[in-house]
């Protein structure tokens, strides 16, 4: 595999530490704490939930359980920033709990500052996936209704790229003067049932900035990921989001499969985005952790038969065979995957830890 994952030091150890794979299944409520486990830990800029979470255990999907969270915690934990302490202690029964040290710090006899949201650490580093976290990447057959469009270009040329000017109808000023620039993309379907459309993906092509605000507004390319031409579709940019929720397990039973890599890639490993045809629909929610898992292959049994032999007659020559036997290799555990986007039908998940490489119709299931 030959992407870059560019992620902090603590997803890195994060994932070394997830290589228990094809370790024995732990009673569920039984949590292992990590090799060398700290009592405590200072909270450093960079920093992740998963990463943080990794570092005391050695299933870090099991951090909900071990902080007691509620459900609603987990959905929204704007609760971790550089500078606090997580400390490690031993609740009843013995069982490892996690609590927040927090120096309080007076600015004044009536002033108290409080952290922003956007300094909170996050899920996992969004650099990586920051393209996929707030965008209308999938829709119905519809496609994006009501998009603004590009109808013309400054100069004759097809392709526009970086720094090009283009000319937009539909552009709403109020809307602001930042857009991201789509094209239709491929319809994804069940993979199970190739005639069952989950729906339809729009690719991100690039941004652009308003010039000139008119019927006929003026852009300018800020960014490209593709060529970009006439006909494709602008959709105001949205808020900048980070992506903090816990890192979790479901809660149900859930049992899916990958039915599309990032790119149109053929397989993929740590660091690369997949999507999985389950979501909102099925319990899914963003910060839900999955195990991938490749269906055992059919082999020939070498063992030799103990049916009786089969007689054949080929033409004139009758002959006795022996009928052939077949084996079905067990599921083989091969990495894990975090949801950071979700859908009615289908979800973005980027893949944390990979043993092997990961294909379209491996499994997801319950870590």
């Amino acid at each position: 595999m030959g992407q870059k994952f560019s992620t902090s030091k603590c997803l890195v150890a994060a994932c070394a530490a997830l290589l228990v794979l094809g370790a024995a299944t732990v009673r569920a409520d039984e949590i292992k704490l990590a090799p060398a486990v700290p009592d405590r830990y200072v909270v450093q800029k960079g920093d992740t939930l998963w990463g943080i979470a990794a570092r005391f255990l050695k299933d870090p999907w099991r951090w909900p359980d071990i902080w007691r969270l509620n459900r609603e915690q987990i959905k929204n934990p704007h609760w971790i920033y550089p500078g606090d302490v997580v400390v490690l202690e031993r609740g009843a029964g013995g069982q490892p709990q996690l609590r927040l040290e927090r120096d309080t710090v007076r600015v004044s006899p009536t002033i108290r500052a409080t952290p922003l949201d956007v300094q909170a650490i996050p899920s996992i580093p969004p650099g990586d996936i920051e393209p996929y976290l707030s965008r209308p990447l999938f829709t119905g057959p519809e496609g994006l209704v009501g998009a603004a469009k590009i109808v013309a270009g400054r100069d004759q040329r097809v392709v526009r790229g970086v720094g090009d000017v283009v000319y937009a109808v539909g552009i709403d000023p109020k809307a602001g003067d930042l857009w991201e620039i789509y094209r239709p993309g491929r319809r994804i379907v069940a993979f199970e049932n190739p005639k069952l459309v989950l729906g339809y993906e729009q690719r991100l092509l690039g941004a652009a900035k308003v010039e000139r605000f008119g019927d006929v507004s003026t852009l300018r390319i800020t960014a490209a990921r593709e060529e970009i031409i006439v006909d494709d579709l602008l959709v105001p940019t949205p808020r900048e989001q980070i992506v903090n929720y816990v890192p979790h397990a479901p809660d149900h039973e859930v049992a899916g499969r990958i039915i599309a890599l990032d790119r149109d890639g053929v397989e993929a490993g740590r660091g690369w985005l997949v999507t999985i045809d389950r979501g909102a629909a099925n319990g899914i929610d963003v910060g839900t952790v999955l195990a991938i898992s490749r269906g055992g292959a059919t082999i020939l049994d070498p063992r030799p038969s103990p049916d009786p032999d089969q007689i054949v007659i080929y033409l004139d020559q009758t002959k006795a065979i022996q009928p052939d036997r077949f084996l079905n290799l067990p599921e083989e555990r091969t990495g894990l995957l975090f949801v950071f986007r979700v859908f009615d039908n289908v979800s973005y998940a980027i893949l944390l830890n990979t043993t092997d490489p990961v294909n379209v119709g491996d499994s997801v299931r319950n870590p």
